[in-house]
C-alpha cells in the first residue's frame, strides 16, 4: 500500500484507455525504437493523447533507464528511460507506470514517449 493519494478517474478527470487504430512507429536520430500494432491510446481529461507501446515492441536496448521518478494520483509511480542515441534532448524521453493502479492497468508493460523529445511518433494506417 501507499502514502500517496490515490485519485480514481471520473468525470472531473475522466481517463480512457482504448486500442490504437493503425501501426505506431516512434523515431529517434533514424533509428525506429518502437513499433507496434498493438498500441493504446490513453486520453486523460484535456490532454492531448499518449500512445502507450508494449514494451516486447520497444527496442530497449536503445533505453537507458534514470533515476528519475514521478508520481501521479491517477496512475500510481512513473519511471523514466533516456534515448542515449537522441542525445540531451532525449533525456527521460520515455515512461513507464510499471505497475499502475487498477483503474489504469492496462498501460502495465507500456512505454510511452514524449513527442518533443523524438523525432517523430507516427500512427500509420489509421
Amino acid at each position: 500500500m501507499t502514502d500517496k493519494p490515490v485519485r480514481i478517474p471520473g468525470p472531473d478527470h475522466p481517463i480512457t484507455i482504448t486500442p490504437t487504430a493503425g501501426r505506431v512507429v516512434v523515431r529517434v536520430a533514424g533509428i525506429a525504437i518502437a513499433d507496434s500494432d498493438a498500441a493504446l491510446t490513453l486520453q486523460e481529461a484535456t490532454y492531448p493523447p499518449v500512445q502507450y507501446i508494449p514494451r516486447e515492441h520497444v527496442d530497449l536496448a536503445q533505453l537507458e533507464r534514470t533515476a528519475h521518478t514521478t508520481y501521479c494520483p491517477y496512475k500510481g509511480d512513473c519511471s523514466y528511460f533516456s534515448i542515449p542515441a537522441g542525445g540531451e534532448r532525449a533525456r527521460n524521453a520515455v515512461w513507464s507506470y510499471e505497475t499502475p493502479y487498477p483503474a489504469v492497468a492496462a498501460i502495465a508493460s507500456h512505454l510511452a514517449f514524449y513527442p518533443d523529445r523524438v523525432d517523430s511518433i507516427e500512427i500509420l494506417g489509421a
